[in-house]
This record gives structure tokens, sequence and C-alpha cells, in this order.
């Protein structure tokens, strides 16, 4: 593991998992309370994740594996048919509650992939082999932060402004976060960068988490509304864009939230660079291009009140997608853990994964 001294001891981590149990940073109360949640069972864990207590792509799946875990641990007395059969309904279950967000499949499939390949005389013990799975993809996530942050640190030099959009940080992953990991690793270099952080409507992530996060790290974090992202470009001010994401398909298609197709469009435009943060997991060889990515569409209780308070008529009629799809000729480059995957994308991707296992 890389220096840990370049993680943020002042930030909670998303997700904990301690002595068997599960906990969960209610992301929903942010900044103005710091909650963890204990998780007990399969309904908890699948409200979490759709209620977006828990959100982020990497994070996400993290939480499901253990979730995973949680919502059987008291079924390890049934046969080891029994315990498989419901493991299987589980992680389906859990699955359902964001369509998106591709680490939610991924984790689920890895893990029940793995219980069913396992070699287990008893439930009690097939529990424990999930345990591990669970443990080492949240181990693995880790890596992938630092291997982000490793990738994509020399692209932020001295003096730059940086936009980012929605929270790709700390709070999304097991640690140092996607777009954010390569500033956490700049800024620990001692480079003197801005970042600004669109508010990012309708959930304010950008606001309440990225600026919260960066802010508590120490970072120069300057906080725009979603519409001033033109006039900043225009302006002078933004040098490049790191943004994460949620899915990216086989052609380099990447889906992310609501609001970061219009900024990828400005930055082409300008002349801006427009870099995607994207771990190996994230990357859906199963989806060809971004139309087939499917788009999440959330309650109109988000669009019509901001933080419980009502802003919209009553009966107003609403659409929520909760991502859009920046299509790959508008990307500058994906920067994983081990590389920076550019154009043509589809070659690219295809060459990143030779040789290794995707499941």
């Amino acid at each position: 593991m890389p220096d840990n001294n370049i993680e943020t001891s002042s930030m909670p981590s998303a997700i904990e998992w301690t002595n068997g149990e599960l906990f969960l940073l209610d992301q929903t109360v942010l900044p103005h309370q710091v909650v963890m949640q204990k998780q007990q069972c399969a309904k908890d864990i699948w409200q979490s994740i759709k209620v977006l207590k828990v959100r982020g792509a990497p994070a996400i799946g993290v939480a499901a594996a253990f979730g995973l875990c949680i919502s059987v641990k008291d079924k390890r007395d049934l046969n080891l048919d029994e315990f498989k059969a419901l493991t299987v309904e589980t992680a389906d279950y859990l699955n359902s509650s964001r369509p998106t967000a591709v680490n939610l499949s991924w984790a689920m499939n890895r893990m029940v992939k793995h219980m069913q390949g396992a070699k287990a005389t008893s439930s009690a013990e097939l529990y424990d082999i999930l345990v591990a799975e669970a443990e080492k993809i949240h181990k693995e996530d880790c890596a992938l932060s630092y291997g982000m942050g490793e990738m994509g640190a020399p692209l932020i030099k001295d003096g730059m402004g940086i936009m980012t959009h929605c929270n790709a940080g700390s709070l999304a992953t097991s640690v140092l976060g996607t777009a954010t990991a390569p500033m956490y690793l700049a800024h620990k270099n001692g480079i003197k960068f801005k970042v600004f952080s669109n508010e990012t409507r309708p959930l304010l992530q950008g606001a309440r988490l990225t600026s919260w996060e960066l802010g508590k790290a120490g970072i120069d974090v300057t906080l725009l509304t979603d519409n001033m992202s033109a006039h900043m470009m225009a302006t002078g001010h933004i040098d490049m864009v790191i943004v994460g994401t949620d899915r990216v398909a086989a052609n380099g298609d990447v889906a992310n939230k609501i609001g970061t197709l219009g900024v990828a469009i400005l930055a082409k435009h300008y002349g801006i660079p427009f870099y995607v943060a994207c771990p190996s997991s994230t990357i859906d060889l199963n989806t060809k291009c971004g139309d087939d990515i499917p788009i999440e569409e959330r309650s109109a209780d988000e669009i019509t009140t901001i933080m419980g308070q009502r802003i919209a008529p009553e009966g107003v009629q609403t659409r929520s997608p909760a991502f859009d799809v920046t299509p790959n000729e508008l990307v500058t480059g994906l920067i994983t853990e081990t590389e920076i995957i550019t154009a043509p994308y589809g070659e690219g991707i295809k060459n990143f994964f030779k040789g290794k296992t995707y499941d």
C-alpha cells in the first residue's frame, strides 16, 4: 500500500467494516451532521444506496459487498444449498437499488461467482469466504484510488485552475476518490492549484460534499453554481476538468452525474482538457456504447425541494435523470489506476484489459 500519509485523516470514512459490522456515513445530512449508521439487514443497505446515504460508484460496490455479508450473516444455520440460494437472491435485490453505477452489479456478480466457486463444507464457512472477498474488494478499491492519483497527479501544474463536477472524492470511494485522487497527491507534493467545484444540482453533491472534503484537506476550493461553468472557462480561470464516472462503456463513452455533458461540451469549445478518472472496476466491457447505459430517473422531490424546503409550485411536472452520457470524442483521457487511456478508446480499453481477468 502506498504512503498512508496521503490520506485525509480529518475525513470520516464513507464505509467502515468493524468486527463483522457495517457502518455507512449518511451523506444526505452532510455537511451539517456527521452520522455513521449501522446497517443491519438487506433492506437497510438497499435503502442506504437508493437514497444516496452511500453514493459514488466505487463506494456503492464496496458497501454492497459488505452489505451482502450482513444480509446473510444470521442465516448461517441454513444448509449449503439454501444459503447459496438466499445469497444469490439477496445479491439480486441489492443490485436493484440503482441501475447506472456499474460497480454495484460488478461487486454482486463477483461475490456470487466467488461463492459458487468456493469449496466450503458449511454455510458458516461459506459466510467467512464471502467476508474475505468483500474485504478484498475494499482493499483493492483503496489501491485503485492511489493508482489513479499517481497517474493523474503529473497533469496538475502550479497555478492551474481545475474544475470538477459532483463528488468523485474520498466520500465516493474507500479512500482518496477518483477525480480528486490526483488533487490530493498533487497537494501533498506541494503543487499550488485551485479547484472549482460545481454545486451539482439537484442534490448539491459538489456544494455539500466536494467543497467540504477538499476544504477540510486544506486544498484551495471555490464553489460555483452549475451555470457559471461557461463564464469561468471563457474568462481563463479553468485549465483542466477532471470528473469521475459511474460507468464507462467499451467505446469510451462515460456516464456521470447530470450536467457533466454540458461541462464537457464547454471544455471542448474552449480547448480545455477534459479528463475522466475511472478505476478498472467502472469500465464495463459488456456495454458497447453510451446509448446502452441505463440512466436512472430520480424522484420529483429532488427537483422541487432543496434540503426539505419546497422551491417549485405544487403539481409541477419534472424530469430528473441522475446522469448524462458524455461521448468519447469529448474526453481527453481516461485516468485509470495504471495508465491514461486516450483515443481511439475502443482499442485503448481493449488493450488495457488484455491479459487481465474481467468479470
